[in-house]
């Protein structure tokens, strides 16, 4: 039985489409991942044999002032599931992300790439990262970027509600990344789970192919949808926000390619296939 741990955040209720009751269990926030003592009785009472994370503090600006909060559940409860990983011996996939990095780079970012991430978000997930290496009885780290999907807030049901209420929008031009489709990402791990051997530990990069801006995502999903409201690009410097974000955070799936299947698909092509199934 995999325990799947944010269950119902964007990337947990995408498990839940997936899987079934019978291969999963779901759990909220009624397990926080923050309470050892919980989370260690409840795997002790249940036949867990591999942990999915996917509990995260995500509120990225507002992580500049609940600094404390962010910490507590992306480093302190991160911490804790590597623990007991290893008590149990039992894998965990960590869920990590792009803005672990500052967003200098001319290149895709590698997973052996130093981090430097310039967000209390970003350094708060960074310590998770650190805790789940050293302590976990074998893990993967997955980073991703951009994730979006049809559950919960996300890029895609912000600018699909605003643009329906509103003639025009401005969106940020100048900060360059790829989107990724919550449903391509947990079938990506659903395939990798099983090959996680014992004693591993391993840092993974993954999102969809292709490179995109904030306002070339938007485009593509304004035009998918059909709306008729009128896109103009800014400059990051125009919009400011409470925490920084990388200008620069494509991911290299070189790594991640070589042990799937199947190829990762573009992020456009990903797009299509989910507005055209809503």
């Amino acid at each position: 039985m995999i325990l799947i741990t944010g269950a119902n955040g964007q990337l947990g209720q995408t498990f839940r489409s997936l899987i079934s009751n019978r291969q999963a269990i779901f759990k909220g926030r009624e397990l926080d991942i923050t309470n050892f003592e919980l989370v260690e009785d409840f795997v002790s009472k249940h036949s867990v044999a591999a942990i999915i994370n996917t509990a995260a503090y995500t509120a990225v600006d507002l992580a500049e002032t609940e600094s404390a909060l962010a910490f507590h559940i992306n480093s302190f409860g991160a911490r804790n599931l590597a623990l007991i990983s290893q008590k149990f011996e039992i894998p965990l996939i960590h869920i990590s992300t792009d803005y672990i990095f500052d967003g200098t780079n001319h290149r895709p970012y590698v997973e052996s790439d130093v981090p430097n991430p310039i967000s209390t978000y970003g350094k708060s997930k960074l310590e998770g990262e650190v805790a789940v290496l050293e302590l976990a009885h074998s893990a993967y780290i997955i980073r991703t970027s951009w994730l979006y999907s049809g559950y919960a807030k996300n890029f895609l049901t912000n600018i699909t509600r605003l643009a329906l209420e509103r003639d025009s929008l401005s969106i940020v031009a100048d900060q360059i990344g790829t989107p990724t489709y919550a449903q391509d990402l947990a079938e990506a791990i659903l395939e990798l789970l099983p090959n996680l051997e014992a004693g591993t530990k391993q840092i993974l990069h993954y999102s969809n192919q292709g490179v995109a801006s904030w306002y070339d995502f938007a485009y593509e999903i304004i035009n998918l949808h059909n709306i008729d409201c009128k896109l103009t690009p800014i400059p990051a410097i125009a919009y400011p926000t409470p925490a920084a974000r990388p200008y620069y955070s494509i991911l290299d799936k070189t790594l991640i390619s070589s042990l799937l299947q199947s190829p990762i698909p573009h992020w456009k092509d990903s797009l299509t296939r989910h507005i055209k199934a809503e």
